[in-house]
C-alpha cells in the first residue's frame, strides 16, 4: 500500500470518527462499549452552574394597562428569558408611571402551584401585590413559561421547573439593568433601585431557590413555603394526583439515574443566603406541616442567616383568617430592610 493511500485511509477514518462523535451530538451519542446514553442537558440547572451562570437581562415591556383604581396602576408586562416570551403582572403605586417604575424599591413575587388551564395573569400574587402598591411598592409577578401570556414551558417536567429559577433570576437582571441605564443617564439616583422577593407555597421555595443562586442581598418573605428537600418537595403531594403520582415516580428515576438530587436541592445551599428572610406559616395549613417551617427557621439560624418566623394560629395555606395581618408584616419586613 502506498503512503498515500494510508494517508488517505487515514484521514477518512479520522473523519469518520468525528462524525460520529458529533453527529446527534444534542440529542444521543455513542458510548465506546456501544451503549447508548443520552446527553446530561439538565446540568445547566444545578444550584452551582446557575450561580456561575452569567446575567441574562432583556427589556421589561409594559404591554397594557388592565385597571386603574385610586391611581394604583395594573399592568400586564413581559420580558424574555432563555429565549421565550414571560409574561406577568405588575402593580403600581400612585403616581408611578411605566417610565420611572423599576426605579421605586420592587419586589418580585413567585406564585404557587396552580393548573395551567385555570390560571390567568397575576393568579396567586395578585391580592398581596395590590397592598404592597398601596404602601409604595412596584410588584413584578411573572407567569412562568406555560402560564398567562407566556410560551410554552418545556416539555421536560424537570427542565420546566429548574427554569422557573432562570425566570427569576432573568427578571432580577432586567430590573437591574433598566435601573443602571437610568443611572447612567442621570434620570435616578444610584440608591433608587431596591428589590426584595416574595413567594407562597411552591412559589416560598421557587424565591428561596433564587435568593440562594443570586447570593444577593434581597430581602425576602415567603407564606406557607415548601422547603423540604428535593424530591421529596413533590413526591410529597403525589397523593393528590390521579394516577398518586405514578408518571412522576418513573419520572424521577429516570432523572436520578442520570443525575445527583443533591445537586438541585435548596436546603444544600443556604450557605449562599445573604438577604434577611422572614416567614409567615399559617398553624392550621393542611398543605404546607407548620413543623416544615420550623424547620426551616431552624436550618436558617444554624447557618447563621438573619430570619425569622411568625406563625398565625388557626390560619389556613392562604393565611385566611390571618391574611390582613400577614400581609401588614410583610410591609413591615420590607420598609424594615428596604
Amino acid at each position: 500500500m502506498s503512503r498515500y493511500l494510508a494517508a488517505g485511509l487515514f484521514i477518512l477514518g479520522l473523519a469518520v470518527f468525528v462524525f460520529a462523535l458529533t453527529y446527534k451530538k444534542d440529542t444521543l451519542f455513542q458510548s465506546p462499549v456501544g451503549k447508548i446514553v443520552p446527553p446530561k442537558t439538565l446540568l445547566k440547572y444545578t444550584f452551582v452552574n446557575l450561580h456561575n451562570r452569567s446575567p441574562q437581562p432583556s427589556e421589561i415591556i409594559f404591554d397594557r394597562e388592565i385597571s386603574d383604581t385610586n391611581g394604583l396602576a395594573v399592568w400586564v408586562f413581559h420580558f424574555t428569558s432563555l429565549g421565550k416570551k414571560i409574561s406577568g403582572e405588575a402593580n403600581l403605586p400612585a403616581k408611578v408611571s411605566t417610565q420611572n417604575a423599576l426605579a421605586k424599591p420592587t419586589v418580585i413575587m413567585a406564585h404557587g402551584y396552580v393548573e395551567p388551564k385555570d390560571y390567568h395573569v397575576g393568579m396567586g400574587t395578585e391580592r398581596v401585590a395590590a397592598e404592597l402598591a398601596k404602601s409604595g411598592f412596584v410588584t413584578l409577578a411573572p407567569d412562568f413559561a406555560g402560564y398567562g401570556e407566556s410560551d410554552k414551558a418545556s416539555p421536560d417536567a424537570f427542565e420546566d421547573r429548574f427554569q422557573t429559577y432562570t425566570t427569576m433570576l432573568d427578571l432580577i437582571s432586567s430590573v437591574e439593568q433598566d435601573c443602571k441605564l437610568k443611572i447612567d443617564a442621570d434620570l435616578i439616583g444610584a440608591g433608587d433601585c431596591k428589590l426584595a422577593l416574595w413567594g407562597h407555597s411552591n412559589g416560598g421555595q421557587i424565591a428561596l431557590s433564587t435568593l440562594e443562586i443570586s447570593g444577593q442581598n434581597l430581602p425576602t418573605v415567603l407564606w406557607n413555603p415548601v422547603s423540604k428537600p428535593f424530591p421529596y418537595s413533590i413526591l410529597y403531594y403525589t397523593d393528590t394526583f390521579d394516577d398518586k403520582g405514578k408518571n412522576l415516580r418513573k419520572a424521577l428515576a429516570d432523572f436520578e439515574s442520570n443525575y445527583d438530587v443533591e445537586n438541585y436541592s435548596t436546603p444544600n445551599f443556604y450557605s449562599w443566603i445573604t438577604g434577611p428572610v422572614f416567614i409567615a406559616q399559617g398553624g392550621a395549613d393542611e398543605s404546607v406541616p407548620p413543623k416544615w417551617s420550623e424547620e426551616l427557621l431552624a436550618d436558617l439560624k444554624a447557618a447563621t442567616k438573619e430570619a425569622r418566623l411568625k406563625m398565625y394560629p388557626g390560619a389556613d395555606h392562604n393565611l385566611m383568617p390571618s391574611w390582613n395581618q400577614a400581609v401588614a408584616d410583610t410591609i413591615n419586613f420590607y420598609k424594615e430592610k428596604l
